[in-house]
């Protein structure tokens, strides 16, 4: 009868510790189902971020939100900015909404005396920003972060014309959506997907992705750089369209800084 007892108890207090642990485990395939799915078209295109999730409030009702049409800008101070970008193994991500690099710590930019790290950066078709109306065949985005966690984005324009080396090495480790692929013994320099001027057009603005997040230090570079059209294309057999459309500026003031 003891045995029986000591058994029965055993099995309750296992039972016990079962529930237990199963309210204080994380859920990670139910949390990412039920994360916000978001996209470029249908269903769930720009105009429909704002209304998919209240974590997605700003999309709609934020009055700094970037893309913008660069027109207008006022000669700005003379600040440039200071690129000190260091090799990093390669490491490309399929996230499903654009094909993004990210990047090893250590390589920073400096605006005005505040610098920044560069997290990763990732692309655009048809560029999302327009400078004068125009849009260019692609847009690259380096996403950098300060120590107070105040975002800094670089855009760089990306015209059709010569094959770009850097871009070749990255098309060719895409891997399946939903996928990283790191490769330790290949080594990528950002530095090579910016153009020799630095000029740059500056705003205030949000990021182009929900949550939308504003306060954003947005620099789009007035130079292009190149990719040739069967880079382009490639890409757009996976992204044919990964662009949000153009907001308002709502009076910021736009500055450039250097000559076009």
């Amino acid at each position: 009868m003891n045995i029986v007892k000591k058994y029965c108890l055993r099995t309750i207090a296992i039972a016990i510790l079962f529930v237990f642990g199963l309210c204080l485990s994380p859920l990670p395939t139910l949390a990412a189902e039920s994360a916000p799915q978001w996209g470029y078209e249908g269903d769930l295109n720009p105009d429909a971020w704002g209304k998919i999730s209240r974590d997605f409030a700003t999309c709609d009702v934020g009055k700094n939100q970037s893309p913008i049409d660069i027109t207008g800008a006022v000669t700005g101070q003379p600040v440039q900015i200071a690129f000190n970008y260091q090799s990093s193994p390669l490491a490309v991500v399929n996230n499903g909404h654009s094909i993004q690099v990210n990047y090893n710590p250590g390589s920073t930019i400096s605006i005005d005396g505040e610098e920044y790290q560069l997290l990763q950066f990732h692309f655009h078709t048809p560029s999302e920003h327009k400078i004068a109306g125009k849009a260019a065949a692609m847009e690259a985005h380096f996403v950098h972060r300060n120590a107070a966690g105040k975002l800094a984005v670089v855009g760089v324009m990306m015209n059709e014309g010569r094959e770009n080396p850097l871009i070749s090495k990255i098309w060719k480790a895409i891997p399946p959506i939903g996928q990283t692929k790191a490769i330790d013994n290949i080594t990528i320099d950002a530095a090579h997907l910016l153009p020799n001027s630095k000029s740059y057009y500056s705003y205030t603005g949000s990021l182009t992705t929900p949550p939308c997040s504003e306060g954003v230090n947005w620099a789009v570079l007035t130079t292009p750089i190149t990719i040739s059209s069967s880079q382009l294309q490639e890409f757009k057999k996976l992204y044919p369209i990964d662009a949000r459309p153009i907001h308002s500026t709502n009076a910021r003031k736009i500055e450039l800084h250097g000559s076009v």
